[in-house]
């Protein structure tokens, strides 16, 4: 039962809906129709916008509505003529001067799921203020929207290349002569999704060995809950992992934003340990400085990183829409999320899978450690770190959890490390003793809320999953 009168609401990336239910081609004309005014209201309107789209079930169909909706406005609309990943879009919005582009995704949601980014003329997520102003053209379109009703102008689309800019791009922001000679035999998951083959066809032709698995299109993309990479959904490239002949496997998301990792072993490696290696790449063996933007989720092991090698650390809440701007702001040498979202000085102010993956390769051909030895050197430099996640779901919208008597009702510690601080900012933070810490948060993504807890071995992160869900009662 399809509902087009249904509140279309942004959460912390875009906004996405089930296929045929609130996600139907009526309901894109209204946001596609929202986004033209706000291009014409900020006079953004003679720029062309990048269109792309990923591959699920209908997103070239709908990519072509939002297409149309912006020729008959009299903005050009400019389209992928292929799949292609999320920050290849964000990038040629930058490199063709676009006024904002659009790309038909709902990222790692299951099959059933699809959504729409909005990604203003800077390639990144959009501010808050941004989708507010967008979000209320939707729900008053005949009042607050000039065009309606009148003719416009209209520019024709034009299929464009959005893929070899980007491929150029990423082979500009490593050193892939030292990834391809370096021997490395790496797998590679593109879980069916829009990076499928980039990463191949940057890295082949050299000595090392690149094998990539689920490559092919797949809008049902089976024997995985969602196209995200982790360890639940990555049980292909484990067993090949087991089985030995591989060094490492990188997996990417369904809009290839987000990266995972296995080891040698097929143990995967939790997200802040990523980013935390990552950032250790940048400090050390690229000399770099500055500061390092995190959000809420992120590892306390970035802060011991950045006061050893004379970096500072600005923390925001979880999303680009506010880790972007301020990476922005201040030329940030990284930014990263605890979802596997990382973005790099020098680049696109916005997550980018892709050459995540690429730079955890030139981590190790510079290095010429072992994911695990990797992971020993960063513990070796901050201390052990561990983390996890609990993801539950919470299809009761009408039942919210009231944080704030949580809040009130919680313990004095969780786990036998006593709470020093309890803050209500964007969910429910406990930080520990030792700089250990734990978070209650709905997602802002999907019908789930989500604890997470990181301290200073598994059985104590366990712990203290355990007693932060037992507070909610789910």
């Amino acid at each position: 039962m399809t509902d087009d009168n249904a509140i279309i609401r942004f959460g912390t990336d875009g906004w996405r809906a089930l296929i045929a239910r609130d996600y139907t081609f009526e309901n894109i004309r209204k946001v596609a129709e929202a986004i033209s005014t706000y291009l014409h209201d900020h006079q953004l309107n003679s720029q062309s916008i990048i269109i792309g789209y990923d591959s699920r079930f209908g997103s070239y169909a709908f990519a072509c509505e939002v297409a149309e909706v912006m020729s008959s406005r009299g903005i050009e609309a400019l389209i992928s003529d292929s799949i292609v990943p999320t920050p290849a879009v964000s990038y040629n919005i930058i490199q063709k001067q676009a006024g904002a582009g659009v790309v038909i995704t709902a990222s790692h949601n299951s099959w059933e799921w699809n959504g729409l980014k909005f990604k203003p003329s800077f390639g990144g997520s959009a501010p808050p203020e941004v989708i507010a102003e967008i979000e209320l053209l939707i729900e008053n379109p005949k009042a607050l929207n000039p065009l309606m009703g009148k003719k416009q102008k209209s520019i024709p689309a034009k299929l464009v290349d959005l893929r070899s800019s980007y491929l150029s791009n990423l082979s500009q922001a490593v050193n892939l002569q030292l990834i391809r000679e370096s021997g490395l035999s790496v797998l590679v998951d593109s879980m069916h999704g829009a990076g499928a083959g980039y990463l191949r066809s940057l890295l082949e032709g050299g000595k090392t060995q690149i094998t990539e698995i689920r490559e092919e299109q797949n809008p049902i993309f089976p024997n995985m809950k969602q196209p995200e990479p982790i360890e639940s959904n990555l049980h292909p490239a484990v067993e090949l992992l087991k089985k030995g002949g591989y060094e490492v496997a990188i997996a990417n998301d369904g809009d290839a934003d987000r990266l995972g990792i296995l080891d040698e072993n097929g143990e995967y490696i939790d997200t802040l340990t990523i980013f935390s290696l990552l950032c250790l790449h940048q400090l050390v063996n690229k000399s770099l400085t500055g500061t390092i933007i995190r959000s809420i989720t992120q590892s306390n092991m970035i802060n011991k990183l950045a006061e050893k090698y004379g970096s500072t650390v600005i923390t925001t809440p979880v999303g680009f829409k506010f880790l972007g701007p301020a990476m922005m702001a201040t030329d940030a040498i990284a930014a990263g999320e605890e979802s596997g979202g990382y973005a790099f000085r020098g680049n696109i102010p916005e997550r980018d899978g892709l050459l995540s993956g690429l730079l955890f390769l030139e981590l190790m051909a510079q290095t010429g450690m072992k994911v695990s030895e990797l992971v020993q050197h960063l513990h070796s430099e901050v201390g052990d770190h561990y983390y996890n996640r609990l993801d539950i779901d919470y299809f009761n919208p009408s039942a919210k959890i009231n944080l704030v008597e949580v809040q009130e009702s919680s313990p004095s510690s969780l786990a036998g490390l006593k709470i020093q601080r309890k803050e209500l900012t964007d969910g429910l933070l406990f930080s520990l003793e030792n700089g250990y810490w734990g978070l209650i948060r709905p997602s802002g993504t999907e019908p789930l809320v989500r604890i997470y807890a990181e301290a200073d071995s598994p059985s104590r992160v366990a712990g203290i999953l355990h007693e932060m869900r037992s507070l909610i009662s789910l």
